[in-house]
């Protein structure tokens, strides 16, 4: 497998007013990108929205394994305004343009091994917004850790975003899509990673030394934390302490807290 890293493409491909570089809207536009084969990355459909084509848009992006949304109608029209601007109808329906290459879980590891025999990969569950996706990639490439896991479904697409906010790091750090993230840590368990969470119940401090083999650091949203089913994954359960009146930090910011954590104690070994 080749393992360079494939660069944004943002080339028009069509002059019709339904699709720029980065998104495709309207239920006939979408419709005819899924049946052409065209590499969407989600679709955002909005709630009550009906009617035979988008039947089929749901069940075409079944087929194709392509994650499909439902939201509200308030968040559905702040991403109209994000995605395509005011004025501009979408008939309750977004699909987000893949531009990226990603990697199996399998070659993902492959990948970690052969640039360290300790690898860090770092997993994000529940992360929706594009710019705390991008955050931690940036972080996770620039204290050079191995690669980012981030599932499926109920996850921030690799939006223009996303990519902004990595500043460039999501062209380069090996990125990983997965079905199932409980099974997915599982399988890297059964590859000799050790699964560390960060949560608020846990029962490390991010200081303690317990970073010296491959590792996969999972981080949840600040918000809910880390499911229940990936917690029960974990070997460790880090914190990192709060000392105000704030009850969590914001994703990225735990990312990197504990991603430079690691980094120091790698460096002092």
């Amino acid at each position: 497998m080749d393992n360079k890293r494939y660069k944004v493409q943002r080339k028009i491909e069509s002059n019709s007013p339904s699709e720029n570089p980065d998104y495709i809207f309207g239920r006939n536009p979408v419709l005819e990108a899924l049946a052409s084969g065209r590499e969407i990355e989600k679709i955002y459909i909005s709630f009550g929205t009906a009617g035979d084509s988008i039947n089929r848009i749901y069940s075409l992006s079944k087929k194709k394994k392509i994650p499909c949304s439902n939201l509200d109608r308030r968040k559905f029209s702040q991403l109209e305004q994000q995605f395509i601007g005011n004025g501009i109808k979408s008939q309750g329906v977004i699909a987000v343009i893949r531009h990226f290459f990603s990697y199996s879980l399998d070659e993902l590891i492959r990948l970690g091994f052969e640039k360290t025999d300790k690898p860090v990969l770092i997993a994000l569950d529940s992360i929706t917004d594009p710019h705390n996706l991008g955050a931690i990639a940036r972080s996770a490439e620039c204290s050079g850790m191995q690669g980012l896991i981030i599932p499926e479904r109920n996850s921030a697409p690799v939006t223009p975003a996303a990519v902004k906010a990595s500043a460039g790091a999501l062209e380069h750090i090996p990125l990983a899509k997965v079905i199932n993230l409980t099974q997915a840590l599982i399988t890297l368990k059964e590859n000799g990673f050790w699964i560390i969470g960060s949560d608020s119940s846990g029962d490390k401090i991010y200081t303690d030394k317990i970073y010296n083999q491959p590792l996969v650091i999972l981080i949840g949203s600040e918000g809910q934390g880390l499911r229940h089913g990936v917690l029960k994954q974990c070997d460790y359960i880090i914190k990192i302490p709060l000392l105000g009146r704030v009850s969590s930090l914001n994703a990225s910011v735990s990312a990197g807290i504990i991603l430079y954590e690691i980094l120091r104690q790698k460096s002092l070994d």
